[in-house]
């Protein structure tokens, strides 16, 4: 293939907009926000297994505390009807007698309803006071994952613009190429690493950094200046300039 010089030489420019493009497509991928709101995520599922968690202890608690609270006012009701016969006096005296066991009863049943309340209520105050330290993690956490997403939008508006100048850059370059020329430099740069020309460098391809032998140096240099030639270790567009070292 022959190809005028200056094109040839505009090859390197096309090859460092691309290699910015490649380095610009490596970026938006290695953003340290990426992993930053992949460990948030974990966290927050940890931390909202624990929140979930910690609700149900609260809410069977306050369950357990409504059912205790039910059953006391039961007694207490019964109790109270117990009393009423009992200050009234009328019935006969084992009745009686009967009544004021049953109080004695109901009375050590309260007693043992009101207490086991008591120590649940204690129970909650301890799961409530859990939860409420899980939630306001939660919320610093979410904060974090919230400040997390905006750096990363816009880091990713960043290098979108910067893509984009770049490409602008890239269309009117490639379309003044050769097509044949720009066609082999895009099928060499996405067989090869994405780069598809590299200079000669005082005897050196900066593409595969390999210096020339004897013999291919000898070849490069008895090309005519608009061969297009590559090098043989790796195929690459090799681009000569006054820094050849031919």
């Amino acid at each position: 293939m022959k190809a005028d010089p200056q094109a040839q030489r505009r090859l390197l420019d096309l090859q460092a907009i691309d290699i910015a493009l490649t380095q610009l497509a490596h970026k938006r991928k290695a953003l340290p926000e990426h992993a930053e709101l992949d460990k948030l995520a974990r966290e927050l599922s940890t931390m909202e297994d624990r929140r979930v968690r910690a609700q149900v202890a609260v809410d069977d608690l306050d369950r357990d505390i409504d059912r205790l609270e039910r059953d006391a006012e039961q007694v207490r009701a019964r109790k109270q009807k117990d009393q009423v016969r009992l200050d009234a006096g009328t019935g006969p005296a084992r009745e009686l007698e009967a009544l004021q066991h049953e109080i004695g009863t109901l009375n050590r049943r309260q007693s043992e309803l009101e207490d086991a309340e008591l120590e649940l209520m204690e129970q909650r105050e301890t799961a409530q006071a859990a939860l409420d330290e899980i939630l306001t993690a939660l919320q610093t956490r979410r904060a974090t994952r919230e400040e997390a997403e905006r750096r990363r939008d816009e880091a990713l508006v960043a290098i979108a613009k910067d893509e984009e100048f770049r490409r602008s850059g890239r269309r009117p370059l490639a379309a003044d190429l050769p097509v044949d020329l720009v066609t082999l430099y895009d099928k060499i740069r996405e067989s090869s690493g994405g780069i598809g020309a590299a200079m000669l460098r005082q005897g050196r391809c900066e593409g595969c950094r390999l210096e020339l032998s004897g013999g291919d140096r000898a070849r490069v240099k008895a090309a005519a200046a608009d061969d297009v030639v590559r090098c043989e270790e790796c195929r690459r567009i090799l681009v000569r300039t006054a820094e050849s070292g031919l």
